[in-house]
Order: C-alpha cells, then structure tokens, then sequence
C-alpha cells in the first residue's frame, strides 16, 4: 500500500509518502523496494531504490528511510514538475512473484508559496507602520517626560539655591551698615551769659522783693573741643 492518496503542497516544501509491504510470509529473503514516478499517465520512471538492509539512503532529490514494514520516501525543494503520480514496487529474489506494485498516488505541487509571499509581504508591511509608530510614539513620550523632569529638576535646584544666597545677601548689607554709619562727635558749646542790657527799673516801681542777677563765668580750664579750638583761633 502507497499512502497518503493525494498530496497538494507548495513549492519549496517537502512531500512524504510511505510504502507499506506485507511481512506475513517473510522469511528472511532479500528485497529491494523501488519507487516510481508517472507523469501524464506516461512511462513510469525509476527515480529511488532501497534495499531491506539499508536503513537509510539520501539523494541530492530524495531521502528513504527503513522503518520495516514501512519505508518513507521524503521529496525534497518541491518544484512543479515534481507533479504526478507516485508508487512503490517490491522486488523480491528467489521467489515466484519477484514484483509487486502498490497503489498510486497523486503529488500536486503549486506555486502558492510565491503567491503567498508576494501576499503577505503587504501584510507585514501594513503591519510594520503601525508598530514602527507606537515604538517612535513611546520613544517620544519618554524623551518628553525626561525633558520635562530635567526642566522641573533645574527649576528645583535653581529656587533652592537663590533660597540658600537670599540670608547671606540679607545679611551683608547688616555686617555692611556698622562701618557705614557715621559717628557723629558732640561738639560741647560754649554756654556765655551776658549781662542784661535791660535799663534799670526806678526803685520806685521796683517791688518789694529784690532781684539780683548773676553772671556764670566757666574756667579757661574746661575741656575744650575742635570746633572751639578754631573759633579761638580764628
């Protein structure tokens, strides 16, 4: 038996078939399976061979592998002249049925896989925008609110260093002020009591108790200041 029936596949894929034989009446004679290929109902065409005690043989088209009772044929880089019909035949020695042929199978290899390239390349590529977008959206968000946080971080440092500067700069114009006040120096006055140069009252109209005056005349001794050392000089 020559199984699965129908293959459609894309090209570039691999198809997989499998021959299974019958070892009901094995008796540990030699055999070889053949596979073969049609096309169009045309010749059949020999294209692999494996032998019962061969696990496993690859060509640069074809990789057979042993699992007896089963045999798998893998057709690899399908193209679409690999399209057509598929059996087995089971070669046997010294024995009266020396070929047996199995069921054929149908291998429909396509050009999708261009198809479907050329289909979903716009579908990647419409796709694509939208997250090239949100990761330049997020990219920008992020550079915003960085900038932000450095503006907010220099105002911050800005205001509480002028907070800092403000008790210094209060302070200087005090330590300042002392060596700015002027001493003011008193100037001691010269206090002279002159006579009255009133003109006498006549005893008559003097009344019954006496005035007397008197003249207070400070000693050349007192301290004397700068601006009464110049007035005596002048």
């Amino acid at each position: 038996t020559f199984f699965p029936a129908v293959l459609t596949l894309p090209a570039g894929d691999s198809a997989t078939f499998f021959c299974n034989i019958s070892t009901d009446n094995d008796s540990g004679s030699e055999y070889s399976l053949n596979w073969y290929k049609e096309t169009n109902h045309s010749q059949a065409q020999k294209i692999a061979e494996i032998s019962r005690n061969n696990l496993q043989t690859k060509t640069e088209k074809y990789l057979l592998t042993n699992h007896t009772p089963a045999f798998k044929i893998e057709i690899l880089n399908l193209h679409q002249n690999d399209s057509g019909s598929y059996y087995c035949g089971l070669i046997t020695f010294f024995e009266p049925n020396k070929v047996m042929e199995s069921n054929r199978s149908q291998l429909v290899v396509t050009a999708a896989p261009e198809k479907t390239n050329a289909t979903d390349e716009p579908k990647m590529e419409e796709g694509n925008p939208p997250d090239h977008i949100k990761a330049v959206l997020v990219g920008t968000l992020l550079l915003a609110g960085a900038v932000v946080l450095l503006i907010f971080g220099y105002l911050t440092v800005t205001y509480r260093r002028g907070d800092m500067q403000k008790p210094p700069s209060e302070n200087a114009p005090a330590d300042e002020k002392p060596p700015m006040v002027s001493v003011s120096i008193v100037d001691y006055g010269v206090l002279e009591f002159q006579w009255d140069q009133r003109t006498p009252v006549p005893p008559e109209t003097r009344p019954v108790d006496q005035t007397e005056y008197a003249t207070i005349v400070f000693p050349e001794e007192k301290p004397t200041t700068p601006e009464r050392g110049k007035k005596q000089q002048d």
